[in-house]
């Protein structure tokens, strides 16, 4: 559960934690929840995976790691802080690779009694207006960069207190019984990102399959990314 993925925004995942359980709308179609029926898993179960923690740090070229694309790392109650406490240790230990943890728990998040190393960001995920709460949660967070998902976008999101984010990734929903996603929540997402100035980064616009849309808005690519808080260091 390590390894190359085809997500758009990130070169590959690492899964020290797998399963998780639903908290809100956008989790009713989950791609993680998915693949683990399909190879006969209990996606509710949660479990821990400490022979999974040292794979990145066989990893000799520098990369960007999605942290936990099977599960939620700040999942309450069934992983417990000290065992995130080995997941960061790890990331330290890493300073050449770029790990962002992406959360719809950013409540728990922030309570992390541990200071973020420069290499790993904060993100949460919001789908709508009746999520967007998790942005101040988030604005709490001691990373030097926190991003946001708005994936799968479920409706319009036109007063984005972008203050303190520094990245947001907008996709449609993928998969069957996929919800639609129209491009004018989109645009006003991306003129709100170009008037506070933070990278917009549109994954894509979904369909049966992740690639049935494509990814052009308006007639190109977006793929803006943040400049990594460790390179911007040396």
């Amino acid at each position: 559960m390590a390894g190359k993925t085809s997500i758009e925004w990130t070169e590959k995942t690492w899964n020290p934690v797998t399963g998780c359980t639903k908290v809100s709308a956008g989790c009713d179609n989950c791609y993680a929840e998915r693949i683990t029926r399909r190879f006969g898993g209990d996606f509710t179960k949660v479990i821990l995976h400490p022979e999974r923690l040292d794979a990145p740090v066989r990893w000799k070229n520098p990369t960007t790691v999605f942290v936990n694309s099977m599960s939620d790392l700040f999942h309450s109650g069934a992983v417990p802080f000290d065992y995130v406490d080995r997941v960061f240790d790890v990331m330290e230990k890493c300073p050449q690779h770029t790990f962002q943890i992406l959360t719809k728990r950013p409540s728990r998040m922030k309570h992390f009694p541990r200071e973020w190393p420069r290499n790993v960001w904060a993100g949460t995920s919001v789908e709508s207006t009746e999520t967007a709460w998790r942005i101040d949660q988030l604005r709490q967070v001691d990373s030097h960069v926190r991003f946001l998902s708005l994936e799968p976008l479920l409706g319009a999101l036109p007063n984005l207190d972008l203050n303190g984010i520094g990245w947001v990734i907008v996709g449609g929903e993928s998969g069957p019984g996929h919800r639609e996603i129209r491009e004018e929540w989109v645009l006003e997402i991306k003129s709100q990102c170009i008037d506070a100035g933070v990278p917009f980064f549109f994954k894509q616009w979904g369909g049966i399959r992740p690639k049935t849309g494509g990814r052009e808005l308006a007639g190109r690519l977006w793929s803006q990314m943040p400049r990594s808080p460790q390179l911007a260091a040396v």
